[in-house]
């Protein structure tokens, strides 16, 4: 059984940095595209970024310049370092994998709010 593990998240003053890490366990072959989205209260659930196996990266435009994603493929491990935080980012954090030969995998959530 795979599972997607998030940590990383919690309150932070605008401007502030946060840190998200995803780490996929289980049994598989291998993990394509990784990524975040979240859901805003009230709001559908969104791209954040995605990363690919090669190391693409694709970005929300309302991210870009300020949130950058990475993986670790020996760790099977996926990050979103976040820096100026605004309050519109406050949301549930989504971590997805593609995991092979398996299929669509979503993390359990971490919940990143910004607020003074």
């Amino acid at each position: 059984q795979v599972q997607l593990v998030e940590s990383g998240g919690g309150l932070v003053q605008p401007g502030g940095s946060l840190r998200l890490s995803c780490a996929a366990s289980g049994r598989f072959y291998a993990i394509n595209n990784m990524g975040w989205y979240r859901q805003a209260p009230g709001k559908q659930r969104e791209l954040v970024a995605t990363i690919s196996s090669g190391g693409r990266t694709n970005y929300a435009d309302s991210v870009k310049g300020r949130f950058t994603i990475s993986r670790d493929n020996a760790k099977n491990t996926v990050y979103l370092q976040m820096n100026s935080l605004k309050p519109d980012d406050t949301a549930v954090y989504y971590c997805n994998a593609e995991i092979i030969p398996i299929g669509d995998y979503w993390g359990q959530g971490t919940q990143v709010t910004v607020s003074s």
